[in-house]
């Protein structure tokens, strides 16, 4: 049985830690999902057009190596049903109990166990408890004056109003990220209308997907080194634009170099109007944000019923966008398409430790946490998709295993006997921290301003490949680690 766990969030991240805690005979898990089915960020954003910009063969599981993709970039719906059957084979989606959006995690310290609070006042009791809920699982929605005046229908990318009509219907789009340049190519040929507000352009390059045919099915399923040869191929590259990122690779200019270069050919080859391509220059240096994948975003914008607006907008109106310049865009549906609050990690839960330590009050001037899982003062509470995890390219699912890996360590340590509440020493976290933030300052994060929270801290990516993290995590250091058992019981 080993300690009771609890894991918050149903997607990739928190059904591959139930997983991983499984294969070490950890059986008493429970995994709350405040949704009603499991999924995370491929179950909400069902938006037109919506895909992994990661190859699928390597956007997976590493132990659920699936054949039967359809395309190498696989849709929305797919890569849920992949998560779906995936968990439902390894008896994961018998622990997910839905519906439990979670409130607070507060540590009883006269017990030493957590005590775990639902929005609806259900409570369990946990010794170890894993959040999952990742850093893409809250829309963004800005702070505009007059954001809620809009007459018309107005939403998220990530909450898609499929019973909204957009034939005809002039329609305004507010961001230019991962999410619009798929959805806006999407929806191009419906709308009357659509006026795109970019207030910085992406670099956008080429996508080389392609179709799995039967052909390709029979050969991945009679040679599985076919697929897992791709796997570690788009490992092998993902992690050269990681390193060129980061500075830590050999040749990072060059690198980047080449990948500008593929940029500008893409612009040039797909936007005829020269007016319309000045203003999709990104103002920053590659690397800066991630670089996107498409196709048909260059030439979506490049049509005579779309108009790209680079004008601050100065607020919304019933009728429609007013810009710093006086104009009011006239829309009749309004699409925020402005990504997630990324740097609001657990969000809006409360989470106490120690001696009633706030853990957003230790997260005022940004969140960190050792290797990006444990936060001092808090024993036996760990992070999937935590703080300094995040990626300039790759797959994330390769740095979220690598962190169950080393939580499920934990869990059968404590299952042994060995520990009770185990954290992370605060000293050693500092030490991590000062890396992460000298590292990022090397980086072509610098100066990013989009990755900061209150000043030069940058609180989501890791500035390093994903070898050297799942390196680090592979084997618990557990001279970085202390049993909290005896401070906790002198505070209770």
């Amino acid at each position: 049985m080993g300690p009771r766990v609890v894991i918050i969030g149903a997607g990739f991240g928190g059904l591959g830690a139930a997983r991983e805690l499984l294969r070490q005979d950890i059986t008493d898990v429970t995994v709350l999902e405040r949704a009603d089915e499991v999924g995370g960020v491929w179950r909400d954003n069902t938006y037109p057009g919506a895909a992994c910009d990661v190859p699928s063969p390597l956007y997976s599981w590493s132990w659920a190596i699936n054949p039967a993709w359809g395309r190498r970039y696989s849709p929305q719906q797919e890569i849920l049903d992949y998560l779906r059957d995936a968990a439902d084979r390894e008896g994961l989606l018998a622990l997910v109990r839905s519906g439990q959006e979670v409130a607070a995690c507060d540590l009883d310290e006269g017990g030493g166990t957590w005590r775990v609070t639902t929005t609806d006042g259900t409570t369990y009791d946990a010794d170890l408890v894993v959040s999952a809920v990742g850093q893409l699982s809250n829309p963004l929605v800005p702070d505009l004056p007059g954001a809620d005046s809009f007459a018309g229908p107005a939403f998220h990318s990530a909450d898609w109003r499929h019973d909204v009509r957009l034939a005809g219907k002039r329609v305004a789009v507010i961001g230019t990220g991962a999410s619009a340049i798929q959805f806006v190519p999407g929806i191009v040929d419906e709308v009357g209308a659509l006026t795109v507000f970019q207030r910085s352009a992406p670099y956008v390059v080429a996508k080389p997907d392609q179709q799995y045919r039967p052909h390709h099915h029979r050969a991945f399923a009679r040679f599985p080194s076919l697929l897992t040869g791709e796997r570690r191929f788009v490992f092998w590259l993902t992690e050269r634009m990681n390193g060129a990122i980061t500075g830590e690779m050999t040749g990072s200019r060059a690198f980047m170099a080449t990948v500008r270069a593929s940029w500008r050919l893409q612009l040039r080859l797909q936007v005829k109007d020269a007016a319309l391509r000045r203003k999709l220059v990104p103002d920053y240096p590659i690397g800066c944000k991630r670089v996107l994948f498409s196709n048909d975003w260059y030439p979506a914008l490049d049509r005579d019923h779309v108009d790209v607006v680079t004008s601050p907008i100065t607020g919304i109106e019933p009728t429609g966008v007013r810009t710093s310049d006086g104009v009011l865009h006239e829309a009749d549906v309004l699409i925020w398409g402005t990504g997630f609050a990324a740097t609001r990690f657990l969000a809006p839960m409360r989470v106490t430790g120690v001696g009633g330590a706030d853990l957003h009050e230790q997260w005022t001037d940004g969140a960190r946490a050792h290797l990006g899982v444990a936060a001092p003062g808090f024993p036996n509470l760990f992070f999937v998709y935590g703080p300094n995890t995040n990626l300039g390219g790759s797959s994330i699912i390769g740095m979220m295993e690598a962190q169950a890996g080393y939580i499920a360590q934990v869990a059968r340590r404590i299952a042994d006997g060995r520990a009770r509440l185990v954290g992370v020493r605060a000293d050693v976290a500092d030490a991590y921290d000062r890396e992460m933030q000298a590292r990022l300052a090397d980086s072509a994060w610098s100066g990013c301003s989009s990755w900061y929270v209150d000043g030069p801290r940058i609180t989501t990516n890791w500035p390093g490949l994903v070898a050297e993290y799942q390196e680090r995590l592979a084997t618990v250091d557990w001279a970085e680690l202390e049993d909290h058992a005896e401070q906790v019981a002198h505070h209770g």
